[in-house]
C-alpha cells in the first residue's frame, strides 16, 4: 500500500459512505411519510437499524467479537452519554423546535450539527486544524446550508434555540462517540439504534400516532438498517481513523447526496442552488482530499485494544499463528517517526 493511499484508507471512504448511505435516507423516507407519522418514522428507522445490526452480529457470532474490541466498563459511560444526548435529547428538542418554528428556518438550523461537531473537536479535545482545513469544512457546511435555503430567513425565537440545542446535541454524540471509536461499531450502532428507536415510538405512540401496517415498518425498517445503522457503524471506523472533525465535514456532504438522489427518485428538479451547492461542496472536499498533514512526531508508550493488521504501529508476537485484522490487548513502545496521518487511535497529539 502506497504512503498516500495509508492516509486517506480507509478513513475517507467511509466517511464518504456513511454520508451516502444517510443521504439516500430523506428521499427514500419521503415516500413512506405519506403512511407514517413523522415521529412514528423517525423511531421506526432507528429501530431497523437496532434490530438490523443486532441479527447480523448474531450471524457473525464469533468471529465478529474476535476481530474487534468489545466495550469494556470504562466505556458504559460515554455510549450512556452518546445515547442521551443523541438518541433521546437530540430527537425531542428537535420535534419541539419545529413545533415552535418553521420549518424553512429549522433546516436551516440544523446544519449546525457539522458546526457544533466540529468546533468541539477543535476546541475541546484539540484536534489539530489549520487554514485549508477551515476553509474546506466550511465551504462544505455553506453548500448544505444553500441546500436547505428557502429564500427566507431564520427566526431566532424560542423553536430556533431548541433546534441549535439539538444541533449541539448531536455535536457532543459524536464527540463521545470518538472516545469509544475503538470499540466494536456495530454493537455501538445496535445499542444507539435500539435505545433511540425504542424511546422514539414510545413517544410517538404517547403524543397519540397509530402505528403503520407491517409492510410500512418492514419498508421502513431496511431503509434504517441501511440508511442509519450502516451507515452510523461506518461513521465510528471513521471517527477511528480521521477524528471527529474531518469525519463531520465529510458527513456534512450527506445533504447533496440526498438532493442528487432525490431528482433521480423523485423527479426534483435541477436547480440553480443545487449546482451552487455542489460546487461548494466540491471545492471543500478537494480541500480535505489534498490535505497532507505530515511532520515527526513522537509516540508515548500506550496501551489499549482494537481492530488492528501487523502494520508500521503494531510490531508485536504472537504464540501462534493469527488472522488480521484482530484484536487484543497490546502494547506500544515509544517512537518517534515522520509520515502522513489524521488524528487517529494512534495521532492525538498536540501541535506548537
Amino acid at each position: 500500500m502506497s504512503e498516500t493511499r495509508s492516509h486517506l484508507w480507509p478513513g475517507v471512504p467511509l466517511a464518504l459512505g456513511s454520508a451516502a448511505l444517510f443521504g439516500a435516507t430523506p428521499p427514500l423516507s419521503k415516500l413512506l411519510l405519506d403512511a407514517v407519522n413523522p415521529f412514528m418514522l423517525a423511531g421506526l428507522l432507528y429501530l431497523g437499524a437496532g434490530l438490523g445490526l443486532a441479527l447480523y452480529r448474531l450471524l457473525r457470532g464469533k468471529q465478529a467479537a474476535a476481530g474487534e474490541a468489545q466495550l469494556a466498563a470504562r466505556d458504559i459511560p460515554w455510549l450512556a452519554l452518546a445515547i442521551g444526548m443523541g438518541g433521546i435529547l437530540g430527537p425531542v428538542l428537535l420535534m419541539f423546535g419545529l413545533s415552535l418554528n418553521t420549518a424553512s428556518s429549522s433546516a436551516l438550523m440544523l446544519n449546525l450539527e457539522g458546526l457544533a461537531t466540529m468546533a468541539i473537536a477543535w476546541l475541546v479535545y484539540r484536534e489539530n486544524v489549520d487554514r485549508r482545513l477551515l476553509f474546506g469544512a466550511f465551504a462544505i457546511l455553506a453548500g448544505a446550508v444553500l441546500l436547505s435555503w428557502d429564500g427566507g430567513g431564520v427566526a431566532f425565537n424560542q423553536g430556533a434555540l431548541l433546534v441549535a440545542g439539538a444541533c449541539v446535541a448531536w455535536g457532543l454524540d459524536n464527540n463521545f462517540t470518538r472516545r469509544i471509536s475503538a470499540t466494536d461499531p456495530v454493537v455501538i450502532a445496535m445499542l444507539k439504534g435500539l435505545v433511540a428507536g425504542a424511546a422514539n415510538v414510545a413517544l410517538a405512540l404517547a403524543a397519540g400516532a397509530p402505528f403503520p401496517t407491517m409492510s410500512i415498518v418492514a419498508a421502513t425498517a431496511a431503509v434504517g438498517f441501511l440508511g442509519i445503522g450502516v451507515s452510523l457503524a461506518m461513521f465510528i471506523l471513521a471517527l477511528r481513523h480521521l477524528g471527529t472533525a474531518r469525519t463531520g465535514a465529510y458527513y456534512s456532504l450527506a445533504p447533496f447526496i440526498g438532493a442528487l438522489l432525490a431528482i433521480v427518485m423523485l423527479g426534483d428538479a435541477v436547480t440553480l442552488k443545487l449546482l451552487v451547492a455542489g460546487l461548494l461542496m466540491a471545492v471543500g472536499l478537494w480541500l480535505h482530499l489534498s490535505e497532507r498533514h505530515e511532520h515527526e512526531h513522537d509516540h508515548e508508550a500506550l496501551e489499549h485494544e482494537h481492530s488492528h493488521v501487523h502494520d508500521e504501529h503494531h510490531q508485536h508476537d504472537h504464540d501462534g499463528p493469527v488472522s488480521e485484522p484482530h484484536s487484543h490487548w497490546h502494547r506500544h513502545a515509544p517512537m518517534r517517526h515522520r509520515h502522513p496521518h489524521y488524528p487517529d487511535l494512534h495521532h492525538r497529539h498536540s501541535h506548537g
